[in-house]
C-alpha cells in the first residue's frame, strides 16, 4: 500500500511513530518498522534541507537528495508526489516549533507588559527566542535557518511563510500597534519589513560580515546577533515615529 506524502499535513501525520504499549512480539516489530519508516523520513528531510538551502528549490533534485542519504529514488517516489511536496514538507517540519514558540513568547510578554508595550520588548520576545532556537537546535537548525533565508525571496517560500507565519507577524504588529499608538500604521508594516529583512540576512550566514570586519564578527555568531538587533531595530521604528 502505498506510504506517498502530498502535503506537508500528510506528512507530520506520517512522520509520527507509533506508541504501543502491550510487549507482544508482533507489536513490537510493527513498532520498530513505525520507528525504521520515522527514521528514513528524518534523514530524507535533513538532506533536502541542506541541499535546498544551499541551492534552492530549483537547484535540487530527487536524485540529488537519494544520493546524499544513500537510497533509490524510488524510495524518495514512495513517499513524497514530487519535489515540491519535499520542499513543503522540509519547510512544514520546523515551522510549527518556531512561530509556536514565538506566539508563546509574545502572548508572556503581551500579558506581562499590560498597558504599557514597548517596541523593544516585543521584538526581543520574537526575535530571540527565534534565534535561541538555532543557537541551541545544533547544525540541523542552523540548516533550517540558512534554508529560510535563501527561499523567502522566492515565490513558492513566500507562499509558505504565509501560511506557517503569518499568525505570529500578525501578532508582532497587534502588539507594536500598541507601544506605537500614533505611528501610521503604513510605518509599522514598513518597519517590519526592515526587520524580517535583517533576519533573514542573519540567518543566510553568508560570511560576509566575517570578510567585511576583518574578522571582527562572525555571520554565525547568532549570541552577538541576539544581543544586539532587537535594540537596533526598536531605534529604527521610533526614529520612523519622531519623523
Amino acid at each position: 500500500m502505498s506510504r506517498r506524502i502530498a502535503s506537508p499535513a500528510g506528512f507530520l501525520k506520517a512522520w509520527k511513530v507509533d506508541r504501543m504499549s502491550d510487549g507482544s512480539t508482533a507489536q513490537r516489530v510493527r513498532r520498530s518498522k513505525a520507528e525504521q519508516r520515522a527514521e528514513t523520513l528524518e534523514q530524507i528531510l535533513d538532506a533536502a534541507e541542506l541541499l535546498f538551502s544551499q541551492n534552492g528549490l530549483h537547484g535540487v533534485t530527487l536524485r540529488d537528495v537519494a544520493q546524499r542519504v544513500g537510497v533509490h529514488t524510488t524510495l524518495l517516489n514512495y513517499y513524497f508526489d514530487d519535489k515540491r511536496s519535499l520542499f513543503e514538507a522540509v519547510f512544514a517540519r520546523r515551522a510549527g516549533v518556531t512561530s509556536g514558540r514565538r506566539m508563546e513568547a509574545l502572548d508572556r510578554y503581551a500579558e506581562q507588559a499590560g498597558d504599557h508595550p514597548t517596541v523593544e520588548g516585543a521584538l526581543h520576545a520574537f526575535l530571540d527566542t527565534d534565534l535561541e532556537l538555532y543557537i541551541d537546535g545544533g547544525e540541523a537548525w542552523m540548516n533550517y535557518a540558512a534554508f529560510c533565508a535563501r527561499v523567502s525571496n522566492t515565490h513558492e517560500g513566500a507562499e509558505l511563510m504565509d501560511v506557517h507565519f503569518d499568525p505570529v507577524v500578525l501578532k508582532l504588529v497587534s502588539i507594536l500597534r500598541r507601544a506605537l499608538p500614533d505611528m501610521p500604521e503604513a510605518d509599522i508594516f514598513w518597519g517590519y519589513n526592515f526587520v524580517t529583512g535583517a533576519l533573514m540576512n542573519t540567518l543566510a550566514r553568508t560570511g560576509r560580515i566575517d570578510r567585511l570586519s576583518g574578522g571582527l564578527c562572525h555571520s554565525d555568531d547568532f549570541p552577538a546577533v541576539r544581543q544586539r538587533i532587537a535594540r537596533f531595530m526598536a531605534a529604527g521604528f521610533l526614529a520612523l515615529g519622531a519623523a
